[in-house]
C-alpha cells in the first residue's frame, strides 16, 4: 500500500547560535524535502529560540527528520505535529491599487467581509493586512485578484503554538537543570 504526504508542522527550539539554521535546513536537504515555509523567533524562554518549520512528507520521512534535527548539539529539542495539534496563524499582506479601489466599493466590502484591516492607504497604493490560516489568507488574495487590483502580495511563514499549557521544552529545561545540579 503506498503511503500519502502529509502537511506536517516541526516546531524546534534551539540556542541562539550563528549557523544552526543551515544545520536544520540541511537535514531536510538531504531527505529531499521542500521546506513549506520556515519562521524563526525568540520564544518565551530567555536565549531559546524557535523554529516553525512545515513540509510535505510522508510518515517516516518526518521521524527521521526530527531526530536527525535533534542530533545537533544545539538543537534542544524538535517535534513535529498535524495541523488539529496545533493553534495556528499566518499574516497576509496585500498592496492594492488606490485608483482601482476608489472606484469599486465592492473592494472595501470584500476586504471588511474578510475581515481584514487597511493598514495605509496614500495617493498610489492601499496596503491590507490578514491573518489567518493559509486558506483565509489565500481566499482573500483571490477574491482581490478578480478585480486586477493586488500590485503585490505576500504571505508570512506560519506561527505555531501547541495546545499544551507550557513550551514543550520547558520541561526538558528544568529537568536538565536538576541534572546538573
Amino acid at each position: 500500500m503506498e503511503q500519502e504526504k502529509k502537511f506536517y508542522t516541526l516546531l524546534v527550539y534551539s540556542e541562539n547560535i550563528a549557523g544552526i539554521l543551515n544545520q536544520i535546513t540541511a537535514v531536510f536537504t538531504r531527505r529531499q524535502v521542500n521546506i513549506e515555509s520556515l519562521n524563526v523567533s525568540a520564544s518565551s524562554i530567555e536565549g531559546v529560540h524557535k523554529y516553525t518549520i512545515t513540509a510535505w512528507c510522508y510518515d517516516d520521512q518526518v521521524v527521521k527528520i526530527v531526530n536527525q534535527i535533534e542530533k545537533k548539539i544545539d538543537v534542544i529539542k524538535a517535534t513535529y505535529f498535524t495541523d488539529d495539534q496545533l493553534f495556528i496563524r499566518e499574516t497576509g499582506l496585500y498592496k492594492l491599487s488606490t485608483d482601482e479601489v476608489m472606484q469599486n466599493s465592492e473592494i472595501s466590502r470584500i476586504v471588511r467581509h474578510y475581515d481584514a484591516q487597511i493598514t495605509e492607504v496614500n495617493p498610489t497604493y492601499v496596503i491590507v493586512m490578514k491573518s489567518g490560516n493559509t486558506e483565509d489568507i489565500m481566499n482573500l488574495f483571490n477574491a482581490l485578484n478578480e478585480f486586477n487590483c493586488v500590485l503585490q502580495y505576500t504571505r508570512s511563514g506560519r506561527i505555531a503554538v501547541t495546545r499544551s499549557t507550557q513550551e514543550q521544552v520547558s520541561e526538558f529545561l528544568e529537568q536538565r537543570e536538576k541534572a546538573e545540579r
